[in-house]
């Protein structure tokens, strides 16, 4: 099955589907496809678009749900069911193909064996991270000082200057 699934083309299959849900939109079919389909060739195009990937494949497997919906609810002659049928059993594929794509990408639909404690995209701000950054002070690690502090001499008393007093609070 998984070398199956490697040989397919999401390419071709998307596309595939766009062109069947294009040429039977005019009768009653499932308004939803064509859109569908035409947001999955444009995932497929752009190869940076993880996320919408993911959304391509969560709205392509939630449609097949809806097909078998509309399908009990309306009444088609011959050749519109065939399509409709067609058309849901090539998303099966498509999804599969296009999960393989998307774990290609770097990435794997949530669910579907997702590391939650693996990387993170973003950093605590003032090095609030186990390993510390630029010179600030970990928070687990209390007995180390932080590296770029230095002890001063005796501070300076206020000095009065022209009625104002300066020093570390001034009085406006």
């Amino acid at each position: 099955m998984a070398e199956f699934v490697q040989g397919l083309d999401p390419g071709k299959l998307v596309f595939a589907e766009t062109i069947l849900s294009f040429v039977f939109c005019p009768f009653t079919v499932p308004a939803y496809n064509l859109p569908i389909f035409l947001f999955g060739t444009y995932v497929h195009e752009s190869s940076d678009a993880v996320q919408s990937l993911k959304t391509f494949i969560g709205m392509l497997s939630v449609s097949v749900i809806f097909d078998i919906i509309w399908m009990t609810q309306n009444s088609q002659n011959g050749l519109l069911r065939f399509a409709t049928l067609i058309i849901q059993l090539l998303k099966v594929p498509t999804i599969a193909a296009f999960l393989l794509a998307l774990r290609q990408r770097g990435s794997q639909f949530p669910g579907l064996g997702t590391d939650i404690n693996g990387p993170t995209v973003w950093s605590m701000p003032g090095g609030f991270t186990s390993g510390g950054r630029e010179g600030y002070q970990t928070v687990d690690d209390e007995s180390v000082a932080p590296p770029h502090t230095k002890v001063s001499a005796a501070a300076s008393p206020p000095q009065a200057i022209g009625g104002i007093q300066t020093g570390a609070y001034q009085s406006v």
